[in-house]
């Protein structure tokens, strides 16, 4: 429906929302409609703001409320299911008044009820549904099926089928909903309207132009979409860059609580309740209702500057002679464009009123400048292990935010490949690859080694021999191209660090160290990259032997000082494990004997009487004495060997931790 309040002014976001601006002219207390769609009220109802600027005021905002279908049909006293309709609903409105015209008669009554009876036809029967009505003071029953007209006399019953089947039918429409602005004043006022709406996100398209001896050349597109029901017709657009919060919040469904259920106690009266006295008095004044201040004015647009002539001819493919692409597109597309910072955002306003139709999309320009940049090649051995890209080394001096776009390159008239570019900010530098460069060839190289050792630490027990990993990367490049050519080779950082004898990089990088190389025509060239990184060995001086210190002083790990304190370790840690073999070998010995004794003492127990038994138990008993006075004397060697391996081990820690010592080699 045609509205007094047409679209004024349009700015799309990247977040997927549009702020849409509506003027127009109110006479007296003229009420206003505009309609949205239903997704689209929640949004409405939360950002919607109404002006009137000529000094009248807004009475009130009113709109078509909704419940849940669930919570509607629930209300309505009347079902009807989806097969056997007319019957299911007689049933259920026993007791209304009908008039009912069966034949060339009508009967007026009240509903009884309805029964299925079998019906002779021919040789079988059928079941037919009969309506049974109270006519007067008689019980009439009638043929559904030979009922042509039913008509209902009670008003409720009719309501009640009314109000269910537009509630049915509702539910399969996507009507829109209506709002209507209410609004007060004498004569002819202006009225402003915003409000913001769920939008498709805009997007952006470059051209870059190439030229032999000229400065490149950016061209920008936005793509816009208008997915509305309405035309924007000679709309001021704008256009956001950046991520505003946005969220949807349910405003427009209304809200039911679930409250408690409370009965009636019946056993016993309740007493009366009687609030406790308050300390304070409470100002039960209300308070004032905050009024949001309206929305800083739109920045205005400039007037649109003088347009260019148009180019005569069309360019690619046209005749010889014809205008050049780069002065056909500043003839064709005149851009203005209007920027502006708003915060972490960046504006564009187009300089002239632009129309989209409703469910069309249109191109709009945003951009047309000359831009600080150049064609390089940028080699990357994990995106084409053989060739570099082709890459425009693109400096933002156009002044604008550029956003993330795909972009089309042409060279000399003739396209040549296609990139994407990320948002820039001004002045940031990027590289655009756009095509594989085959007139260029790499090849690479990898060595890694370890390299000398520059320090050794002995410190609590631990010799720690520190050492760079050494890595060497060779890049041979080819330039089989009849021109000279720039080249940057990122090289990745993996943590290491370059060496001295490492060339400067150009740039780095979160990821890469980039070198540049200036490539001759038809030449080639090497490009060495040298890192380190620090690795360590480490040895146990507890573990130790004399091998590994003569080690340690042939390679100097050590001095003469050191490796005489650690023989000294050596020797000590000899004598504690000879001690322990002694503790071990005696303890052997002692459990063989207690083993011995059992059987012996098990020999004796199975003795019998007599002289010859005797002596051979006397013979037991004096070994078992021999063995008694082993076993003591075991017991008193051991624990000497125990207190000697003992001293001894806390010498050899002694020893060990006090050993400190650093070398830089």
């Amino acid at each position: 429906m045609p509205t007094n309040l047409p679209i004024r002014r349009v700015v799309l976001y990247k977040h997927g929302v549009g702020y849409f601006e509506r003027r127009g002219k109110v006479s007296g207390s003229e009420t206003l409609h505009l309609d949205f769609k239903a997704r689209d009220m929640n949004d409405v109802l939360k950002s919607l703001t109404v002006l009137d600027l000529s000094g009248g005021s807004v009475s009130a905002v009113s709109y078509d409320s909704t419940k849940p279908l669930e919570q509607l049909l629930a209300e309505a006293t009347i079902r009807i299911p989806e097969d056997g309709s007319l019957t299911a609903l007689l049933g259920q409105i026993k007791g209304a008044r009908v008039r009912a015209r069966v034949g060339g008669g009508q009967v007026e009554g009240s509903i009884i009820g309805l029964d299925s009876l079998a019906v002779a036809a021919g040789e079988t029967s059928v079941v037919r549904p009969f309506l049974s009505l109270l006519v007067g003071g008689s019980l009439r029953t009638f043929d559904v099926l030979e009922i042509s007209e039913l008509e209902f006399l009670d008003e409720t019953v009719r309501k009640d089928l009314e109000f269910y089947l537009a509630t049915v039918l509702s539910s399969y429409k996507k009507d829109t909903k209506r709002m209507a602005i209410l609004t007060a004043g004498q004569g002819e006022r202006e009225l402003f309207v915003s409000y913001v709406l769920e939008a498709p996100v805009w997007k952006t398209s470059y051209r870059i132009l190439l030229d032999e001896g000229e400065p490149p050349l950016l061209q920008g597109w936005a793509l816009v979409d208008n997915t509305g029901d309405e035309d924007w017709v000679d709309v001021q657009l704008s256009l956001i860059a950046g991520l505003p919060v946005s969220f949807v919040h349910d405003l427009y469904n209304p809200r039911y609580m679930k409250r408690p259920v409370v009965e009636v106690r019946t056993e016993a009266a309740a007493a009366p309740v009687i609030p406790e006295e308050g300390y304070g008095a409470m100002d039960m004044a209300a308070a004032p209702m905050a009024v949001a201040a309206p929305p800083p004015p739109a920045p205005s647009m400039a007037p649109g500057g003088p347009r260019r002539a148009r180019a005569e001819k069309a360019l690619i493919g046209g005749p010889a002679g014809g205008p050049r692409l780069r002065e056909a597109m500043e003839q064709s597309v005149a851009v203005t464009t209007l920027t502006k910072e708003v915060g972490d955002l960046f504006e564009y306003g187009v300089d002239r009123p632009v129309t989209v139709h409703r469910n069309q999309s249109a191109l709009v320009p945003i951009l047309h400048k000359a831009f600080e940049g150049r064609r390089v090649l940028l080699y990357n051995r994990t995106t084409r292990e053989k060739n570099p890209m082709a890459c425009i080394e693109l400096k933002n001096t156009t002044g604008l935010t550029l956003e993330g776009g795909p972009v089309t390159v042409t060279e000399d008239e003739r396209y040549v490949g296609e990139a994407m570019l990320d948002t820039m900010k001004p002045h940031d530098k990027r590289f655009v690859p756009y095509a594989v460069e085959l007139g260029c060839v790499v090849s690479v190289e990898d060595r890694t080694e370890d390299g000398p050792v520059f320090r050794v630490v002995v410190s609590r027990g631990t010799l720690v021999v520190e050492y760079f990993h050494v890595r060497q990367t060779k890049y041979l490049v080819r330039n089989k191209a009849p021109r000279p050519q720039v080249l940057y080779v990122e090289h990745p950082r993996t943590g290491w660090e370059l060496m001295k004898d490492a060339p400067e990089p150009a740039e780095t990088t979160d990821g890469f160290w980039r070198f540049k190389r200036e490539l001759a025509a038809t030449s080639q060239d090497e490009l060495v990259v040298s890192e380190r990184t620090r690795g360590q060995r480490q040895y146990l001086l507890s573990n130790v032997g004399l091998d590994e210190v003569a080690y340690f002083v042939s390679s100097r790990y050590v001095d003469r000082q050191v490796a005489d304190a650690l023989r000294e370790v050596v020797a000590i840690r000899e004598r504690v494990a000879a001690l322990s073999q002694d503790e071990q070998r005696l303890t052997a010995e002692r459990d063989q004997l207690f083993k011995d004794q059992e059987r012996i003492r098990s020999n004796i127990e199975s003795l019998k009487s007599g002289v010859s038994q005797r002596e051979l138990a006397e013979r037991f008993v004096a070994k078992l004495n021999e063995q008694e006075d082993r076993l003591e004397a075991i017991g008193r060697e051991l624990e000497r060997l125990m207190k000697e391996r003992q001293a001894a081990q806390q010498e050899l820690n002694r020893r060990i931790q006090s050993l400190s010592y650093t070398a830089e080699l």
